[in-house]
């Protein structure tokens, strides 16, 4: 057999990897599969095997691939779990020689409940048989289902593990059937129950979902943290187990990225008129009614643009209203940008007899008309393309906000989750892209974007609060003081390393109470 090509750069190539989750498949001089791996970040892993220390450190076994791999490839997914399939059913279909995990189908489990039988039960399964049975799954979360096979026997009142039968215990105990005991219902009734329990485990939780995360706001804005994390941990393993997972067949490998390939696929998706290079995607995070705050992303050229991103904490709602707090935001950012390129450019002619479009797309023109990607913050830019998470509701008041400013001719979508749909101003029906499109794809890389930066920002001023909330537990040191505290200091932190003539600066604070803080402080 001989080499099928010249041996890869392959220091060169791991610059090219995303800092995406995925796979990667390491090839010998032949092309074969010799080693399949995942990662969280994978430019990340794969560029470790490359280092000079690790090849050094490594054993025998790693050595000896290192030494055989002639290139490799990588395939980015949306998540870690989806990673996890994937390598097993890599592993499974290639067999590399340097795996020794996955050889056999134990590493994922599914869920069985067979008709059949008079008190059908959810159990956990390694195989798939042809048995006349149901299955769900596979699950690449072991933990996070077993906890959802717990809630669904509590919340649904249906039989779960075991075998055969209900058993004494099942049938009279209270802790095992809610609301009523089976041996107060007749095996029709329990067979609904099971129905509403299958539809939840194929993906029909939203609502449920909503109900647990309204607790855990409640929750934690009543201090009460211990029970808003064990709900955030109940809402966290439902996640896993019910969210919608592809399932990976020979010749559903999905392909690299492609950033510029998907930039112009969302163009032609969406009958653009104008390459959509520069898009800027909202988000709102709402996890309680304290710090409502919402994110928007930047994309250039299909890629992040971190510099531009921006947050946000909602100022004008009150509760927590998605889609006037989309409006805020949107109406924010875009009024900010108008009012800077009329700064920039106070003497433009003609801008009084330009709408606010065209003057703001020709201020840009006249700051870098060579090009305005080159050096992004040269200049004053609308975006090509807004996304707001969420919609017909988020999109319409954010479309309001656009109108109101002049704005109307900029393109805005809305994605909503659920079921990846498009809503478009004007458009009744939703567009709905094939999964494996580089179009949503792109969308769906920004929307998880704007969704990870909304929630750090999120979990920052959470901390922020929780930290604040020991002063709660100071004697002497009311609301009101507790407020002029933190707004001289800035944090907890700060006023712990502060002395106590610094603390009894402030307004409203004596020696005495200044001496108690301090004491207060380095105690707790």
């Amino acid at each position: 057999m001989q080499p099928t090509k010249e041996k890869s750069d392959l220091q060169k190539k791991v610059h090219e990897v995303p800092h995406k989750p995925g796979v990667y498949l390491m090839r010998d001089r032949f092309n074969r599969v010799i080693y399949v791996g995942k990662a969280r970040d994978l430019r990340k892993r794969v560029s470790s095997y490359f280092l000079p220390s690790k090849i050094a450190q490594a054993d025998l076994k790693t050595r000896a691939m290192l030494g055989a791999v002639w290139d490799f490839e990588t395939h980015t997914v949306r998540s870690d779990a989806e990673s996890l399939l994937l390598e097993g059913k890599l592993i499974k279909e290639y067999r590399p020689r340097y795996n020794i995990s996955f050889r056999d189908d134990k590493r994922f489990l599914l869920v069985k409940i067979d008709m059949s039988e008079e008190w059908p039960r959810f159990r956990l399964a390694r195989f798939k048989k042809d048995d006349g049975a149901r299955y769900f799954g596979p699950y690449a979360h072991s933990g996070a289902l077993r906890q959802t096979l717990n809630f669904m026997r509590k919340k649904f009142g249906v039989l779960t593990f075991g075998r055969g039968s209900p058993t004494e215990r099942e049938l009279k105990s209270a802790t095992y059937q809610v609301p009523m005991r089976l041996s107060e219902i007749r095996a029709e009734q329990y067979r609904e129950r099971v129905a509403q329990a299958c539809e939840f485990l194929e993906g029909h939780s939203r609502e449920m979902i909503a109900t647990l995360e309204e607790e855990m706001r409640k929750a934690a804005e009543k201090m009460d943290f211990e029970k808003a994390a064990e709900l955030r941990n109940m809402v966290e393993d439902l996640r896993n187990t019910t969210k919608p997972m592809r399932r990976f067949t020979r010749g559903s490998l999905p392909s690299a990225i492609d950033p510029i390939a998907d930039v112009q696929a969302l163009a032609d998706a969406l009958q653009l008129s104008r390459t959509p290079r520069v898009m800027e995607c909202f988000d709102i995070s709402n996890i309680s009614t304290t710090h409502v705050v919402a994110s928007m992303v930047c994309f250039r050229d299909g890629v992040p643009d971190k510099e531009n991103y921006r947050r946000y904490r909602v100022r004008t709602v009150e509760g927590q209203d998605d889609f006037a707090s989309m409006a805020e935001v949107v109406r924010r950012r875009y009024s900010r940008i108008l009012l800077e390129a009329r700064e920039a450019n106070p003497n433009a002619a003609g801008y009084s007899q330009e709408n606010t479009f065209d003057a703001a797309r020709r201020l840009e023109r006249d700051a870098n008309p060579q090009s305005p990607i080159r050096n992004p913050q040269s200049y004053i830019r609308l975006p090509d393309l807004i996304i707001v998470d969420g919609g017909k509701g988020q999109l319409s008041a954010a479309c309001r906000e656009l109108q109101r400013l002049g704005l109307h001719d900029l393109p805005i979508i809305g994605l909503a989750k659920e079921h990846e749909e498009i809503y478009r101003p004007g458009r009744a029906l939703p567009l709905q892209l094939p999964m494996d499109s580089g179009a949503l794809r792109l969308l769906q890389r920004i929307r998880d974007e704007a969704h990870r930066f909304a929630n750090t920002y999120h979990q920052l001023l959470m901390k922020k609060r929780i930290g604040e909330s020991i002063l709660d537990d100071c004697p002497g040191v009311s609301q009101n003081r507790r407020n002029l505290l933190l707004r001289k200091f800035g944090s907890v932190n700060r006023l712990r390393k502060a002395t106590v003539e610094e603390i009894a600066s402030t307004e409203g604070i004596g020696r005495k109470l200044a001496e108690d803080v301090h004491r207060f402080l380095h105690r707790h």
